[in-house]
């Protein structure tokens, strides 16, 4: 039975099932019951600090049950919660605090300095209130708004708030993504976005109260929305994977076997770096039912090796971008590749979602015909936060029957094409964004940050493709008169700018940037150039 807003999954399991396991962090383990009460109780925090139905809460925490659970009250109160990865540059963080208006920001000790900076520059026009989810006194910290603490939430009532109290389902949360002017972009994602993909993923994929399911992706990642909520809806356990591990292959498989997992959701790159260091042993994980991944491409070779070693396990491929909720297409394998050059489709659509294959003039295209991908149904979402310029250019109506005349469709940015064997195939981007190890990222932003340095004059940002679907971010740059910054002053620079894995790995400084017959940066030629370089450091050396 469905539900009609996300947090009545873990309230419906708490009355059926209070004692039963809902997650697991570290050597915490919280029941429904419990988690259902922290929650309760953090939502009359927030509705004593003046919460109200629509207002933005900023989670500013690490993952963790407190995360967890501050999304649930959030929720309670008809907010928004706007998860934020306490990682990244005060710069960004700022960004979207401000523009999310957030009444309220949950953190902890380790953001003390942080909140600091990001208060002295935040350009909302409150300043938003604290939550310190910490047993210690909240910090000092001038220039903050109402400031409440997780102990003032232990003294509250835990039982359910009045119905009368809790709004219906609109808005669930803001994920912020990649944007190409330097404006992280929130995508408002809403309770029946959510939900849709939830029922049908839950049902196809057979969960149910048994399954102890994995959380590897961060919360601000949409990859953690099915986590969390599909383990909810089936009444089993969600494990949050500890991000730590991602850099210890012998750590993140001795996760894997201890929690003994049923179900395993993250992008392909952490399936591949397992493969590199050979850490899967032929059988392993025996409880393992399902190992499901988004985000990227699998590289066909390693997929290849984790099906020979787990031949007990089903393996499925979701494809979706964050504008349409998680996942809007599936295949799952029926056998091992027998060609390790060959791709994986992105299947068919999920149930309520519709993939379109359309041309140009937005009319469907036959068989083997590479277009653009669009995405229309009960996962596309409401659009970007407050700027309907975006909204209108990214989700428009179709215009032509066969596609469905005035149908609200999301285009992806993507290209693909129908095979013969009725699959969708991608081929590959149509504009400069990419995805690497799981991130969205826009070239365009990494440029906006690079210009804002006074040492830049010229700059260009591309990605050069090493193998299908991984890419290398390189940088080219003039430096301004009166500068001489060399590529490790300007990566040091950019690294206070723009998350960690939106900093070029390839660098070059010039005199002047190569221009083309517009007078324009002619980024075809610095690709050509990062291509030949890179060629030319896989070439061995030689001697007579």
């Amino acid at each position: 039975m469905s539900v009609a807003r996300l947090q009545d999954y873990v309230t419906r399991a708490a009355e059926r099932r209070p004692d039963a396991t809902a997650l697991v962090d570290g050597e915490q383990t919280f029941a429904y019951q419990a988690l259902e009460q922290h929650s309760n109780q953090l939502a009359r925090l927030l509705l004593e600090g003046g919460c109200k139905p629509g207002d933005r809460v900023g989670l500013l925490l690490p993952k963790s049950a407190d995360a967890v659970i501050a999304m649930l009250a959030v929720l309670k109160v008809g907010g928004l919660y706007v998860p934020v990865d306490p990682e990244s540059p005060v710069s960004r963080i700022e960004k979207i605090i401000s523009a999310a208006e957030c009444r309220y920001v949950l953190a902890t000790s380790a953001a003390t300095a942080l909140l600091e900076n990001l208060l002295a520059t935040i350009s909302a026009p409150t300043k938003p209130g604290l939550i310190w989810m910490e047993a210690s006194d909240a910090p000092s910290i001038s220039g903050l708004g109402d400031v409440l603490t997780k102990a003032d939430a232990s003294a509250l009532n835990n039982e359910p708030l009045a119905a009368a109290l809790q709004p219906g389902a609109g808005p669930a949360h803001l994920l912020f993504t990649s944007g190409s002017t330097g404006m992280p972009k929130g995508v408002i994602v809403t309770h029946a976005n959510v939900i849709a993909f939830v029922e049908w993923a839950k049902d196809y994929f057979g969960m149910n109260e048994s399954d102890r399911v994995s959380c590897h992706s961060p919360l601000h990642f949409d990859l953690s929305t099915f986590d969390l909520y599909g383990a909810f809806a089936a009444g089993g356990a969600v494990h949050l994977v500890p991000p730590k591990l991602n850099l210890f292959p012998k750590g993140l498989i001795g996760f894997m076997r201890d929690r003994r997992l049923t179900q395993w959701f993250s992008v392909p790159s952490v399936l591949t770096y397992l493969t590199r260091f050979d850490a899967v042993e032929d059988g392993d994980f025996p409880e393992l039912k399902r190992l499901i991944w988004c985000g990227e491409v699998f590289p066909t070779p390693s997929l290849i090796s984790w099906m020979q070693k787990l031949p007990h396990s089903t393996f499925t491929n979701l494809y979706g971008p964050t504008e349409a909720t998680i996942a809007s297409s599936y295949y799952t394998m029926p056998a091992i590749p027998h060609d390790p050059h060959a791709s994986v489709p992105i299947g068919k659509a999920c149930g309520g979602e519709e993939m379109l294959i359309l041309g140009d003039d937005l009319e469907p295209l036959p068989k083997g015909g590479t277009g653009d991908i669009y995405i229309a149904g009960a996962g596309v979402t409401d659009g970007y936060w407050r700027d309907n310029a975006k909204t209108e250019a990214a989700f428009r109506s179709s215009i032509h029957p066969s596609a469905g005349t005035g149908k609200r469709i999301y285009r992806t940015g993507d290209l693909g094409y129908v095979g013969e064997d009725d699959q969708i195939h991608f081929v590959g981007r149509a504009d400069s964004q990419i995805k690497s190890r799981g991130h969205r990222i826009e070239l365009g932003e990494i440029e906006t940050a690079l210009s804002s340095l006074p040492e830049i004059g010229q700059v260009a940002v591309v990605a050069i493709e090493i193998d299908f679907g991984s890419y290398t971010i390189c940088c080219a740059y003039a430096p301004d008169d009166g500068y001489d910054p060399s590529p490790k002053e300007i990566k040091a620079r950019l690294s206070a700018l723009v998350p960690r894995y939106m900093v070029p790995v390839r660098w070059q400084k010039m005199d002047t940037m190569p221009s083309n017959a517009n007078g324009k940066v002619d980024r075809v030629a610095l690709s050509a150039m990062f291509r030949e370089d890179q060629a030319d450091q896989r070439v061995p050396s030689t001697s007579n």
